[in-house]
């Protein structure tokens, strides 16, 4: 924040406790109540909920964002939400917490949570609204976030003694009326412009999954096949995928006989095991020269291996690859990890260029399924059992990534491996997923057409970012410019703010004179059961000043 002596003259600066009005029970700042609530959320007027962190946005209020509470359990009404008060988080991870919005409509019956504080400001100092715009500013998220206690960014607290402490400018009661009205009105063009941009990527979203879709129903490449008939359709296709997969097995079946010094046992080769074929019920109709395939018969699926077990040796470090590693965006090596693999392992897991892999498990089941195709990015690399590999046989990498990335964006793969806690793609779920096999010549014009629609796309989404992302600075370059008394022209007929604070804190020593606080070590006593600060650090305004 800036210091006093950057301030105009007519400004003034107030720690936050100074310029708070009391609540109905003359505390200053209520703390909120986690009660064990149901998962819905309380959609009448009729029900009482308790907010989640959710509730509390960037200057946003969405009251939608609550869960009911049990009938059996009696609301805490003095926690209450009204419209005017001042909302903000006070616990959770280092971006979520110190969050704050000014309540301008509500429901009834919605209820603080444990992980919000709730105050209102005195009027005749402050604007609520010039309150709300200040701790939105780059200067109060800085200070609160020094303020902020915690041994994880993924969960911190604000205690409000510590909150107290944060200083405000304060500027001439009608200066911040003018303020107030001259952010709403940027804010309200910038609020457009960002509308918009969230429409497009919104649209870009939407039109990325068309191209996945019509790429595997063989629409993209509608025009393309008519001009250019392909010579092998791709039920031959398969069967020499298959015939190639036979051999193949038969080849490192002799292959193990020889290294053991035997002789191939009669009618060894019945023991080949046939992929599984597709069920193509309910399947929809393909293109003329394609067929359905299972994933099964193109190629070799392999879980990777479970983690070493802490009596092993660590004689032969390898990196793995995890599902941590397998974002919507590609590979991410960032932090990629050892993990003992044996010699003999290595052959079954380290990971060949143009092997696919997939997420196998994830607590959400919309991330299961992210493909990606490895291209050799770390030298014997291997995988752990989160992550499947497929090793195409006779089909391109970056057409099984194709079809792969339609089956993740339309949540096929969510629906396969929906389950309770841990969602588990498996092995054998994704081997028998039917598989739209196209012509080969077809296949590669596919990847190319899709290649060409995806990258005009991120294109345009990269434009979209550096949109928001220069909607965002401008958004606090008029909140800076704003506490600095630069947003709008000054009065001088305007009551300085060190007029208005000098009344608030006589009307305090009067009431204390009067002892009109004669109750606050009691309020002090029961907010330090709660909450565990010095009461020293609570102060208790008289309800009699409003």
């Amino acid at each position: 924040m800036s210091e006093s002596n950057k301030l105009p003259p007519s400004w003034a600066e107030a720690t936050i406790d100074d310029l708070l009005k009391p609540l109905s029970d003359g505390r200053i700042l209520h703390h909120g109540w986690s009660p064990q609530c149901e998962s819905e959320p309380s959609t009448s007027d009729d029900d009482w909920g308790v907010l989640k962190t959710t509730a509390i946005q960037d200057g946003l209020y969405l009251e939608e964002h609550n869960k009911r509470l049990p009938d059996v359990l009696t609301p805490r009404r003095n926690l209450e939400v009204q419209t005017g008060d001042i909302l903000i988080t006070c616990a959770g991870p280092r971006n979520r917490c110190g969050v704050p919005c000014l309540v301008r409509f509500t429901r009834p019956r919605l209820i603080l949570s444990g992980k919000m504080y709730r105050f209102r400001v005195q009027e005749k100092a402050m604007d609520a609204s010039f309150m709300e715009a200040f701790l939105r500013s780059k200067d109060a998220q800085v200070a609160i976030d020094g303020m902020k206690t915690g041994i994880s960014d993924s969960g911190l607290n604000l205690t409000h003694g510590r909150f107290f402490q944060l200083k405000v400018p304060v500027a001439p009661l009608q200066e911040q009326r003018r303020i107030v009205a001259k952010i709403e009105e940027l804010f309200s063009d910038l609020d457009a412009g960002v509308a918009a941009l969230k429409r497009a990527k919104a649209n870009l979203k939407r039109y990325r999954a068309s191209v996945l879709k019509a790429a595997v129903e063989g629409k993209l490449t509608e025009q393309w096949r008519a001009k250019h008939p392909a010579k092998e359709p791709a039920s031959a296709l398969l069967a020499r995928i298959l015939k190639e997969r036979r051999l193949k097995w038969e080849a490192d079946q002799l292959a193990k006989f020889a290294a053991a010094g035997k002789e191939p046992s009669k009618n060894w080769r019945d023991k080949y095991v046939e992929p599984t074929t597709p069920v193509t019920i309910d399947l929809p109709e393909l293109p003329d020269g394609w067929c359905w395939a299972s994933v099964d018969q193109l190629g070799d699926v392999q879980l990777g291996r479970q983690r070493s077990p802490k009596n092993r040796s660590k004689e032969f470090p390898t990196k793995y690859i995890r599902a941590a590693n397998l974002t919507e965006n590609g590979l991410d090596l960032t932090d990629v990890m050892d993990m003992e693999f044996q010699p003999h392992e290595l052959e079954t897991y380290r990971l060949h260029h143009g092997d696919v892999l997939l997420s196998e498990a994830s607590g959400s089941p919309d991330q299961v399924g992210k493909p990606v195709v490895w291209n050799g990015e770390l030298e014997n690399c291997c995988f752990q059992n989160t992550v499947i590999r497929l090793r195409p046989v006779g089909v391109p990498s970056d057409y099984a990534l194709t079809v792969f990335r339609h089956y993740y964006r339309s949540k096929l793969f969510a629906k396969v491996s929906a389950g309770v806690g841990i969602n588990h793609l498996s092995a054998g779920k994704f081997s028998a997923l039917p598989f739209p096999l196209s012509p080969l010549i077809e296949q590669t014009q596919i990847v190319t057409e899709v290649d060409e629609h995806l990258s005009q796309i991120d294109a345009a989404e990269t434009q979209i970012a550096h949109g928001l992302l220069r909607a965002a600075r401008l958004r606090q370059s008029i909140l800076k410019r704003a506490f600095e008394g630069k947003l709008v022209p000054q009065d001088p007929k305007d009551e300085p703010a060190s007029a208005l604070l000098e009344r608030l804190r006589t009307s305090r020593t009067h009431d204390e004179a009067n002892g009109t606080a004669a109750t606050s070590k009691r309020t002090r006593a029961k907010i330090k059961e709660s909450s565990g600060e010095p009461r020293t650090r609570i102060r208790r305004r008289p309800s009699s000043q409003n």
